[in-house]
């Protein structure tokens, strides 16, 4: 069965630093596309960034600059490191994983990240 599990959340002050991780368990990260998406209270999930088998990326326009996505293919994991929080980065982050084109099929349960 496909797993993602997410890490790395918690509190941080504005302008502090996090990393967050998806480890990946029957699922193949370099396979295909990784994601990570965040949903604050009452609002839509939206996408952070994305990362394509040959590591072309993408990042919505509020994190380019801060946010970076990577993935370690010999630990099947995929992180995002977090630099320069804002208030409005609070979120509850969720990793997913692609299995078709424009298909996210697999979804972690998500981690909390609170910025103050």
């Amino acid at each position: 069965h496909v797993q993602l599990v997410e890490s790395g959340g918690g509190s941080v002050q504005a302008g502090g630093s996090l990393r967050l991780s998806c480890a990946a368990s029957g699922y193949t990260v370099s396979s295909n596309c990784m994601a990570w998406f965040r949903q604050a209270p009452g609002e839509e999930r939206m996408g952070v960034a994305a990362i394509s088998r040959d590591t072309t990326t993408i990042y919505a326009e509020s994190v380019k600059g801060r946010f970076t996505i990577s993935r370690d293919n010999a630990k099947n994991t995929v992180y995002l490191q977090m630099n320069t929080l804002k208030s409005e980065d609070t979120a509850l982050y969720y990793c997913a994983a692609s299995v078709d084109a424009g298909t996210w099929s697999y979804w972690g349960q998500g981690t909390q990240v609170t910025v103050s």
